[in-house]
């Protein structure tokens, strides 16, 4: 078994990217090494180069990332975890997959008709060839298993097209050169709504920082976002149909029960017919108990950036010796002289 999955490098994670996410990369890695496997986390700054960015904000937030990832449970010594710009075969690897994916297969994707919206002709040729480096970042390490949600599904899938098309074109049928990768579906992720509005996703995008829970926040801090959350009048139901029409409420019994590993129609058993005078302090104080260990390991690893650039630098290493026979073979099929 081979876990291979990559995270965008940009700004700060809030709470809704723990729990919809971050802490699941911690989970595959347990499973991974439980199988005998290997699991490969990767900061994806060549994904994040497709749209308008900060070089010196880029690099700040990849190793703010890689802070986030250790101090959220990432072990670099059971995983490998690296950025895509140290390992140059990623980028090889989309230039030579891009002889097999098809114009019509990109069009389709529907991320690139959302990002493109109506200037398709403004926007770079990353943005639209980006799911052929997705497919090489995962084909290049023979990935098994790629932890997907909703949104990354058609991408997985287009690896998988590209992969079957390659073997089909240039390889034996008892000697394939990629190896086609399956989804892992997370366990039904946490959908964390912003703390000013129970529609909307919690987002580091929303102009107020009191809409999120930012892992970097101190306890004082959350208490005040908690107190100050959105809600309404009406005290806390003691059943979850309780809950329907009131978006608010409704996400902040999700966050406790999340948090506390329980499930909504518990919480709702434990604080149903109380205010939120009461559940807000509640929530707050598990928010701080839960957060309070990450919060501090991320500040002492942010600081340091020599060890924040060898986990990557050792990463990165790791990474390339397992690229490079994918890559070469890669080469050989394609009946490419090389040296």
């Amino acid at each position: 078994m081979r876990v291979v999955s990559g995270i965008q490098p940009t700004g700060k994670p809030h709470l809704g990217n723990y729990l919809g996410a971050i802490r699941n990369y911690v989970a595959f890695q347990d499973r991974a090494e439980a199988a005998g496997g290997q699991s490969l986390y990767f900061l994806a700054d060549l994904h994040a180069i497709s749209q308008p960015h900060d070089p010196a904000e880029l690099a700040a937030n990849t190793r703010e990332m890689v802070a986030t990832l250790v101090a959220c449970g990432l072990d670099p010594a059971r995983s490998i975890l690296f950025n895509q710009a140290q390992v140059p075969q990623h980028a090889e690897l989309q230039w030579l997959l891009s002889g097999t994916a098809r114009m019509g297969w990109l069009n389709r994707m529907t991320q690139w008709k959302d990002k493109a919206g109506k200037n398709r002709e403004g926007q770079s040729v990353a943005l639209f060839t980006y799911p052929v480096l997705q497919a090489a970042d995962v084909l290049l390490y023979q990935a098994t298993h790629v932890p997907v949600g909703d949104d990354q599904k058609q991408h997985l899938e287009l690896a998988r097209d590209i992969a079957q098309k390659f073997n089909n074109d240039f390889c034996s049928e008892d000697a394939p050169v990629f190896t086609l990768p399956d989804p892992i579906i997370p366990p039904e992720a946490a959908r964390i709504m912003s703390l000013r509005d129970g529609s909307a996703k919690m987002s580091k995008s929303d102009p107020s920082d009191m809409s999120r829970i930012n892992l970097t926040d101190d306890a004082d801090t959350i208490l005040q976002k908690i107190k100050k959350a959105k809600t309404d009048p009406e005290p806390l139901p003691s059943e979850e149909k309780g809950l329907e029409g009131r978006a608010e409420a409704a996400n902040l019994v999700e966050i406790y029960a999340v948090l506390d590993g329980t499930s909504t129609a518990e919480v709702l058993r434990q604080f149903g017919g109380q205010g939120f005078g009461a559940f807000k302090p509640a929530l707050a104080e598990l928010l701080i108990d839960k957060l309070a260990p990450i919060n501090a390991r991320f500040n002492a690893l942010r600081q340091d950036r020599a060890a924040l650039d060898a986990i990557l630098r050792d990463g990165a290493e790791k990474a390339r010796a397992l690229a490079v026979p994918t890559l070469e073979a890669t080469y050989t099929a394609l009946g490419l002289v090389r040296g």
